[in-house]
């Protein structure tokens, strides 16, 4: 887009001009860039600086269509619709003869420093070529496979909690911001609580902080809500760190309590 331009008259007038001169200044158009006049009938603008953000804006197209291209060959192709040349297995340890998962020892290497403790010491899963997760499902482990090689997750609220909790056991950093994200977004009432207990459990900041304003927003609800009873009993402590932010959030409004 050409720069924007500027009247004289939305700037501040030195004092002592007469009104002509006030009248043939209200009538002048300056580049916002080189601040060069244009009359009111100049259709055109500062052509030096258009064609400068030209080149620029284009320039920046350029790295960004760089950038998606190296995005798309540094992708790798998921294991899981290519096994031949993987190392090693992955089973969720809770389910009775679940399906392999195959992987790369060094995808998993380089993704997880969780992994990489794993599999480039002596310990058992190094040896075997086969590591069992436990509390997690066959689909999620899957997905969790899938996204360390392809950034990608088809998320619904479900998955993306479950795949928090893999991010966070695995420092999975990038993973687990992803899931936060998707979670956030779709924040109303109802998931609120649940979520900001959530949240708490898994160091979820960002997530904390926005489940807390819807809660705040709605306290006058806070009982009603069918999370309110589960959390009384199985984090009590919450509960009353929601009441302490809100009665802050009061006194902050309220300019202060006066003794």
């Amino acid at each position: 887009m050409p720069p924007r331009r500027l009247t004289v008259s939305a700037m501040a007038r030195p004092r002592g001009r007469d009104s002509d001169d006030e009248s043939n200044n209200d009538n002048i158009l300056r580049c916002l860039s080189c601040q060069e006049e244009y009359d009111t009938d100049d259709l055109g603008t500062c052509r030096e600086c258009y064609l400068e953000v030209h080149e620029t804006e284009e320039d920046l197209k350029s790295q960004i269509e760089d950038l998606k291209s190296k995005l798309s060959f540094l992708k790798l192709p998921s294991p899981i619709l290519n096994p031949y040349s993987t190392d090693l297995i992955l089973l969720p340890a809770d389910e009775p003869s679940p399906a392999p998962i195959p992987a790369h020892k060094s995808v998993l290497v380089s993704r997880s420093p969780v992994f990489k403790a794993m599999l480039e010491n002596d310990m058992t899963e190094s040896r075997s070529g086969t590591i069992k997760i436990s509390d997690v499902s066959f689909d999620t482990l899957r997905a969790f496979i899938n996204y360390l090689y392809t950034a990608e997750a088809p998320l619904d609220n479900q998955l993306a909690c479950n795949l928090l909790v893999l991010g966070e056991k695995y420092q999975v950093k990038h993973l687990k911001a992803h899931c936060e994200q998707h979670l956030i977004a779709g924040m109303n009432w109802d998931k609120a609580i649940e979520n900001y207990a959530f949240a708490y459990q898994y160091n979820c900041k960002q997530l904390q902080q926005v489940s807390l304003e819807v809660i705040m927003d709605n306290m006058p609800s806070l009982t009603q809500n069918e999370y309110y009873a589960v959390l009384v009993d199985s984090n009590p402590r919450l509960i009353v760190d929601i009441y302490e932010s809100y009665l802050i959030k009061q006194i902050n409004s309220a300019g202060g309590i006066r003794l």
